[in-house]
Order: structure tokens, then C-alpha cells, then sequence
């Protein structure tokens, strides 16, 4: 491999150096043309900042998971259907979720009297 020899580069003798500055711009041609000063706006024309959106917090999630008989789980189907009915789509976690509001809203007897009437399920994963 040669290594390539490179002429250096003749200017003419009353040509002057410009410098090389932020200020500079080069033009089309080669030559360097200085910016102009950017327009200084007046202190007393402030500009007024946007208002700033607050973000509501993240809300944790959890996931969880639970076992209860199919007949339940075959009304959840049937809340779902219903809601279509009232042309609202929503999910199981919606109408469970909906679900838990509805009984916060009840006294402790009415409560106490709902759960009592519940089956008992046995907790943990059913064996296949």
C-alpha cells in the first residue's frame, strides 16, 4: 500500500485568515459571514408560561387470583351480558371491582347476612 502525497494548499498572499467563531456562517460560496445579534426581547414583555397539568398519582396494582364455583363464575358472564344490553362493555376486574363498592355501601348486618349465605369454598388451587 502507498501512502498518498497531498500538495498543500497555496493562499494568496494578502488573503486573511477569518476565524473559525459561533458567530460565523459559511455561505455557499466558502466564504464566512458573521450572524446577526439575536433580537433582544424587552424585559417588560414577559412571556406568560403555560399552566402546569398536574398528573394524578400511579395507582398500584395487584394481581391476584382466587378460586370460586363455576355457578359464580357464570354470573359474572351474566353481568357482562347485561351491561352490553345497556350498550357498556366491561371487564370482569370492572364488575368485580363494582361489586366490592356495592357491598362497602352495606351495614355490617346486611353484610354479615349476604356472606352468610354464600357456599364455602375451599381455598387454594382445585386438583385436576
Amino acid at each position: 500500500m502507498t501512502a498518498r502525497k497531498t500538495t498543500p494548499s497555496v493562499k494568496p498572499a494578502g488573503a486573511k485568515k477569518t476565524p473559525a467563531t459561533k458567530s460565523a456562517i459559511k455561505t455557499s460560496t466558502g466564504a464566512r459571514v458573521a450572524k446577526s445579534p439575536p433580537e433582544v426581547v424587552a424585559k417588560s414583555a414577559k412571556v406568560p408560561k403555560a399552566p402546569k397539568v398536574i398528573k394524578p398519582k400511579k395507582v398500584k396494582m395487584i394481581r391476584d387470583s382466587f378460586t370460586m364455583p363455576s355457578a359464580d363464575y357464570a354470573l359474572i358472564d351474566t353481568l357482562k351480558l347485561n351491561a352490553l344490553k345497556g350498550k357498556v362493555a366491561v371487564k370482569k376486574s370492572e364488575l368485580l371491582r363494582a361489586a366490592l363498592h356495592a357491598l362497602a355501601k352495606l351495614d355490617s348486618g346486611q353484610l354479615i347476612a349476604l356472606v352468610g349465605t354464600l357456599a364455602i369454598v375451599k381455598t387454594g388451587r382445585p386438583k385436576k
